[in-house]
């Protein structure tokens, strides 16, 4: 039995029929670095009986170098151009949950192709949560300079306006990550694109 099957024999009516009702879409999560896109994205998937991919993995594979590396040879513009591609192609290739790098969905043709092929989830966070999660590493390029602080604080008033066309919002914050998937779980089954395929049982007569 596949890994895919395996986790779909244990989820719950509702996940099973959201999978169902997502057909060939993908379930985009998008936000700041530090939202914890990867990490909850990766428990969605397997709620759901999902593929996950990093965007940002996919980046480094396809460049054969570390975002930071590709940073410093070629510039922001040049990864923004690659990421945009490596997106595109794959939301060809959906169902699956994806989390994408930070400024990805600033990208308006990147938005449109997640409209087309995704339904758009955005992890919200406030200042104070993603400047104690991201002060941990020191591989993130859009914080390298001398004052991280104002960096995050530019980077929010910047990109919280765009997150917020997003599909879903649901907020990011110190509770365990099952509540925050569960959360996502039940928003994508009151999602209106998704209500006849997952919505709730009794509803449709089971």
């Amino acid at each position: 039995m596949s890994e895919i099957a395996v986790q779909n024999a244990g989820a719950t009516l509702p996940e099973t029929a959201l999978t169902a009702a997502l057909g060939r879409r993908s379930i985009v999560l998008v936000g700041m670095m530090g939202a914890g896109k990867s990490s909850i994205g990766r428990r969605v998937a397997a709620r759901l009986g999902l593929p996950f991919v990093d965007a940002d993995t996919e980046i480094e594979k396809a460049a054969s170098m570390t975002i930071p590396e590709i940073f410093s040879a070629h510039g922001e513009a040049y990864f923004r151009a690659g990421e945009a591609r490596v997106i595109a192609r794959l939301l060809e290739s959906g169902p699956q949950v994806l989390a994408t790098g930070g400024g990805a969905f600033m990208n308006p043709e990147t938005r449109a192709v997640i409209r087309a092929k995704g339904i758009s989830i955005w992890l919200n966070a406030t200042f104070d949560i993603l400047m104690r999660r991201v002060k941990r590493r020191a591989d993130r390029p859009m914080l390298a300079g001398p004052d991280p602080v104002e960096a995050l604080t530019r980077l929010i008033e910047e990109r919280y306006p765009v997150y917020a066309e997003a599909e879903l919002t649901v907020e990011s914050r110190d509770v365990p990550h099952e509540t925050i998937v569960s959360e996502i779980i039940t928003k994508l089954c009151n999602h209106p694109s998704l209500v006849g395929g997952a919505g709730n049982t009794e509803a449709r007569g089971q």
